[in-house]
């Protein structure tokens, strides 16, 4: 297949020999899990179990009757001991159920649709609501929805994001290593949903074992493995879109509006286990490194597990770390307490130190353009920078910031240190505090 590439990007250093070789590890759940009630894009989900109640592995929790939702499995059996605010790793703190963990690990029964082949679309995207499936290369937006696209809406490609560019993260590459039949299988489920025969998968050239252990894992099945070249940020929809296919989603649209739905590979083998083996998504595949760990792994691991215990199992030098990040250095979320939990969403866990996170003092903007030459949105943002500066966020509007897919490329190469992406997320928060 054709390479077209897209505009801008950059090449950050990829710090991914610690773990690309590291197979996965299963750890044991801690005794206290913190599941917590908003793990998507939408509406915050309300508890369905009490306090002091027995839960099962793979009982639902918690639940919404809102049309923006997915539904939270407990990832242990054990008791519920409390139902309070808690630490969250995407923003202070949010109700949360807390668990016991009787470290039985006894499951509820699990309905599963063994015979997917037979099953109409209307039924298997209730099974995938029902296992609280969302996309969990980040975004997370729940994946019964994005699967079920307007019926005056026409789809033609499945495009899969295997590109994991994001330096330090290889938990998309080992599952392609290790589990590429469940990818495969739950691609070919996602083919029967929306009704299409093309499907791509776009990994990046540096990960060669994968996309090798992908090709022969979809041999004979018509599904095309696409080696990409490597660039941040690859991984993003509109990019992986223009690289592999060659077409523009057009400002303020949605892939589908150029007939294509993307999929993270690890959504694909969550719904292949959620529809077949009747598993909800209660486990996640974390990398945890950063010069501040002695042992960089891959580990699988509970939803809800404190991210001082995979710390501590990883062997973090407290003393050394100047940065704690929930996923990649380039659009992960600093941590302030590492009390917070893992939820479906956590793809990594860095614990960098100072030689990393590399401390600077912001300088005056030199008028390079440079952010401008690697913004893959094709934006302007020292534009951005600068009328933030200023506070004239009634200006914002005609520069489209809300294009902006806040991948950092336009901080990284700036010259001046600029917190360019911080001041393009503080416009958009104001701009859309001005619509209400």
């Amino acid at each position: 297949m054709r390479f077209f590439g897209f505009r801008g990007g950059v090449h950050p250093p990829e710090n991914k020999l610690q773990t690309e070789n590291a197979p996965v590890e299963e750890l044991k759940a801690p005794k206290m899990i913190y599941v917590a009630l908003l793990q998507h894009i939408g509406s915050p989900l309300d508890p369905i179990v009490n306090i002091g109640d027995k839960v099962l592995k793979g009982q639902k929790i918690a639940d919404s009757q809102a049309f923006m939702s997915s539904p939270i499995h407990s990832p242990v059996s054990g008791t519920v001991k409390k139902i309070e605010e808690h630490v969250f790793p995407l923003m202070g703190r949010i109700k949360t159920v807390i668990i016991e963990n009787d470290e039985q690990d006894t499951w509820a029964e699990l309905p599963k649709i063994e015979n997917w082949e037979a099953a109409d679309k209307k039924e298997l995207l209730a099974m995938i609501r029902e296992k609280g499936i969302v996309g969990i290369g980040g975004a997370s937006f729940p994946t019964h929805i994005k699967l079920n696209p307007p019926a005056d809406t026409k789809i033609d490609t499945l495009l899969l994001n295997g590109a994991e560019c994001e330096p330090y993260l290889n938990s998309d590459n080992r599952l392609m290593l290790e589990h590429p039949e469940k990818i495969i299988k739950g691609i070919q489920i996602i083919k029967k949903i929306l009704g299409v025969e093309t499907a791509i998968v776009g990994i990046e050239e540096n990960k060669p074992q994968a996309i090798a252990s992908m090709k022969k894992a979809a041999e004979g099945t018509g599904i095309e493995i696409a080696p990409l070249k490597t660039k941040y940020p690859q991984g993003g929809e509109k990019q992986l879109i223009k690289a592999v296919l060659d077409r523009q989603v057009p400002s303020g649209k949605l892939p589908s509006a150029v007939g294509v739905v993307v999929q993270n590979t690890g959504t694909a083998a969550a719904i292949y286990d959620g529809i077949v083996n009747g598993i909800p998504l209660i486990e996640k595949v974390v990398t945890v490194s950063g010069k501040a760990i002695a042992n960089p792994k891959n580990v699988k691991i509970a939803i809800g597990t404190p991210f001082s215990y995979l710390l501590d199992y990883c062997g973090v030098n407290r003393e050394v770390v100047d940065k704690l990040v929930m996923g990649g250095p380039m659009m992960g979320m600093a941590q302030f307490s590492e009390e917070a939990p893992v939820i479906k969403g956590t793809s990594g866990l860095l614990a960098l130190t100072k030689e990393e996170t590399n401390p600077y003092k912001p300088k005056s903007c030199i008028g390079c353009a440079k952010c401008v030459d690697v913004c893959p949105m094709g934006l302007e943002p020292l534009m951005f920078a600068r009328l933030a500066a200023f506070e004239q966020w009634d200006k914002l509007p005609p520069y489209n910031l809300m294009d902006c897919i806040e991948c950092g490329s336009c901080a990284y190469i700036c010259p001046a240190n600029r917190p360019l992406t911080e001041a393009i997320k503080i416009g958009k928060s104001k701009l859309r505090a001005m619509k209400k």
